[in-house]
């Protein structure tokens, strides 16, 4: 009987192993598992190979801190491999910097025989290779930084730029690119919409300039202008100019001026921020002549500062931007235009600063506060010759400072828009209405003069009950100084963009009044 259960319990446990094995078995054919693929391409690298990496590639040591902040957060795995061999965003990466220029940056790429000579050779591009590795993150950080930030922070200060730029990390967006590297196709999230339009205006641009440009139109010294009617050689190039510029759509190949070509002449004028009428004057000549070339550089230096707007700016409830060499105002609500007025700003020695704070107050019929260097060399010196100086301009002291009172001889007119700041600047009426027929507008001390005040205060207080257009009106014209603290602050920014697309895809191009545009061409075509 013994022998019996001890033979039942042997049988019983041969057949529970045999039935164990069998559930393993089938358990790891059903759920292979990942381990062997894991350490076969997503295995960790030596961190010490990062810092004799940058010993051999000195030219990349600007990325190191970026590089290994990186490498931190993924535990030192490989992120350029996959079970392939280099993966399909190392390839995209490469193809985008390898056209860096429809991008405007005018770079090298740093070491870029040692990428062609990776990517040319398919011995090279299938297992995980720490230097091949490291280069990509390089190559990386290079192309983020020369396409969505563009010149550091300190060098666009060198060029009189303030308005605080935002960081970005690319080391988080790098995580969504390997996922999904059709994103990088999709750079809205890094730049304003203007980028890209300006993008395109390059392209257009270099296609025109590839197939020739445009030729010099010959100026005929003994005439001043041409009108309606003329006929000259000098005609059929300006319309054969206009026409590669778009802005004529047909080229008769007429000699003769036309209406036809007056639309076209009316047009670039438009576009170039001049007086709007049918007169080719020399200077109107001389300004068709400028290279293609240039106007190349202008685009590319206007995609630079568009690197320095965060994308965030344009996404803001309400908005003012005021664009210096435009000399224009414009008011945004959702994103959409709801106002644009004429500006006057600073005069070259009293440059308007490119900045930017939150609007607070409403000042209606204001009293001029004069600044100290106002008072110094024109209040003081205008008092010592004439006794009556300020009763004759409606002044006063004012304790030891001197102002202005209230009332339409005011230099700030009849109402100003203040957003505190270092500078002192902010928008202001102006009596001087005359000055916005001028085609350059820069008169002002450095404060930026309005030619829709009123326009603005209405559309600013649209929504409060209590600030109907009449009563504006009459707060304007009260001679009492009356202040109004926004309920919601409205972030005012003064740029200055000599290149602009407008809603019509067309390309505007402006004069660079405070010679900006050579400052910043110095530090992005340097060699």
């Amino acid at each position: 009987m013994k022998k019996r259960i001890t033979l039942f319990l042997i049988i019983t446990l041969c057949v529970t192993l045999t039935l164990l094995c069998c559930k393993n078995k089938s358990s790891e054919n059903q759920n292979p598992s990942p381990v062997a693929e894991v350490e076969a391409y997503q295995s960790a690298f030596d961190s010490t190979a990062v810092d004799s990496f940058f010993d051999t590639y000195p030219l990349l040591k600007k990325y190191k801190s970026d590089v290994k902040q990186l490498y931190r957060k993924h535990q030192y795995h490989y992120v350029w491999f996959d079970k392939n061999g280099i993966n399909e965003f190392a390839y995209l990466l490469y193809d985008k910097t390898n056209n860096l220029k429809d991008e405007g940056v005018e770079t090298n790429v740093p070491y870029k025989e040692k990428f062609e000579a990776i990517h040319n050779n398919p011995a090279e591009k299938q297992k995980p290779n720490t230097e091949t590795e490291l280069l990509h993150s390089c190559l990386y950080f290079f192309y983020t930084m020369n396409v969505y930030e563009g010149l550091d922070s300190e060098k666009s200060k060198a060029v009189e730029w303030y308005i605080p730029r935002k960081r970005q990390s690319y080391i988080s967006y790098l995580d969504s690119l390997l996922t999904n590297p059709s994103l990088i196709n999709k750079e809205e999230k890094n730049l304003i919409g203007q980028y890209f339009l300006l993008k395109k205006a390059l392209q257009q641009y270099r296609k025109t300039e590839k197939q020739g440009g445009w030729n010099p139109i010959p100026v005929d010294t003994t005439i001043n202008s041409y009108k309606i009617g003329d006929s000259a050689t000098a005609i059929a190039a300006i319309r054969q100019r206009l026409f590669l510029s778009n802005d004529l759509k047909n080229n008769s190949g007429s000699a003769v001026y036309d209406k036809e070509l007056s639309k076209g002449i009316q047009n670039y004028k438009q576009r170039r921020g001049f007086l709007v009428n049918s007169i080719i004057s020399k200077n109107l000549i001389t300004d068709l002549n400028v290279p293609i070339s240039e106007r190349i550089k202008t685009i590319i230096i206007n995609m630079e500062r568009c690197r320095w707007v965060s994308s965030d700016i344009p996404k803001s409830k309400e908005l003012i931007a005021i664009n210096i060499p435009a000399f224009q105002l414009s008011y945004f609500k959702n994103q959409e235009v709801v106002l644009r007025s004429k500006v006057v700003v600073g005069k070259t020695m009293n440059k308007t600063v490119i900045f930017s704070a939150p609007m607070k107050y409403i000042v209606f019929s204001p009293y001029w506060n004069i600044p100290s260097s106002i008072k110094k060399n024109e209040i003081l010196p205008g008092i010592a010759k004439n006794p009556n100086y300020l009763a004759e301009h409606n002044m006063e002291w004012n304790g030891n400072n001197i102002r202005q009172k209230p009332g339409p001889k005011n230099s700030l007119g009849l109402i100003k828009f203040l957003f505190p700041n270092s500078n002192d600047i902010y928008l202001h009426d102006t009596p001087s209405k005359s000055l916005f027929e001028r085609e350059t507008r820069a008169f002002s001390h450095g404060c930026i003069r309005l030619a829709k005040p009123k326009e603005l205060a209405i559309e600013i207080l649209k929504d409060d009950p209590e600030w109907t257009p009449e009563k504006i009106e009459e707060a304007m014209n009260s001679g009492k100084e009356t202040w109004y603290t926004l309920k919601n602050k409205i972030p005012v920014y003064i740029g200055y963009f000599t290149a602009w697309v407008d809603n019509e895809n067309q390309i505007h191009f402006y004069d660079d009044i405070y010679k900006r545009d050579e400052k910043l061409a110095s530090l992005l075509f340097e060699k």
